[in-house]
């Protein structure tokens, strides 16, 4: 694919990230925190609302009513969330160690994160199904050891390839989803990009084009979907 408006809107938006004061910039990035939780927990269903989450997180009021896993499900992404910026900050590269990590603390007081899966899972209403445990460590070491080859793409197209091989293995019994989508912003904003988010109202365009990936490998609906996405966030970020 081509990314020449992209890379535009992304060199327009380094310059207007380097004007502001450094509070600005981070409000912004707060706030897109608060709603990129609520959307990436909500896509699998917590029932915590945009409002919801934002009373959690930012003023640290209990929400009453919910489920005490849908509570650790948005405090923990709020949490991994912020490792991910604060390995970026730090110019850490991608690396197994680190997508363990995210996922044990996304898992938080909910089951133990961090191991890989000792059994079968199926994706609900997908058409591929991940491959057995032996099979799955087995393409877990080749993902890995792809990654720096695959650093030499587009960062656009590097991102739709990690989240896509990711859930396409499937190596954890839960969370999954979640992983996936901050380790594709963890290469969009490494790649000099903003973060996205996954809104609950693209969720079957976005479950389609995992599926035609996982099937049939064809990354291009994927991210071409990431690629607006992006879009829509760097315009709506330059309009600050």
């Amino acid at each position: 694919m081509e990314y020449e408006r992209l890379d535009e809107l992304k060199a327009k938006a380094q310059e207007k990230r380097a004007e502001l004061p450094p509070a600005v910039y981070e409000k912004y990035l707060r706030d897109f925190a608060v709603t990129y939780t609520h959307e990436s927990t909500a896509i699998e269903g917590n029932t915590l609302s945009l409002r919801e989450t934002a009373l959690l997180l930012v003023d640290g009021i209990s929400v009453g009513g919910k489920r005490l896993r849908e509570i650790y499900e948005v405090t923990n992404h709020d949490k991994a969330f912020s490792r991910v910026l604060a390995l970026i900050h730090e110019g850490r590269p991608l690396e197994e160690n680190t997508v363990k990590d995210l996922h044990e603390i996304l898992m938080q007081n909910i089951f133990q994160g961090g191991a890989y899966r000792a059994h079968n899972v199926r994706i609900t209403g997908a058409s591929h199904r991940p491959p057995e445990p032996y099979k799955m460590r087995e393409e877990l070491k080749f993902f890995f050891a792809d990654l720096p080859e695959k650093r030499k793409l587009h960062p656009v197209d590097l991102a739709a390839w990690v989240h896509a091989e990711f859930v396409r293995i499937h190596p954890f019994a839960d969370g999954n989803g979640r992983t996936a989508r901050l380790i594709m912003n963890y290469e969009l904003m490494a790649g000099g990009f903003l973060p996205i988010s996954i809104r609950i109202e693209n969720r079957e365009e976005y479950y389609s084009a995992l599926d035609l990936y996982a099937t049939q490998g064809d990354i291009k609906p994927f991210a071409t979907m990431l690629a607006r996405l992006e879009e829509e966030r760097l315009l709506d970020f330059l309009a600050i």
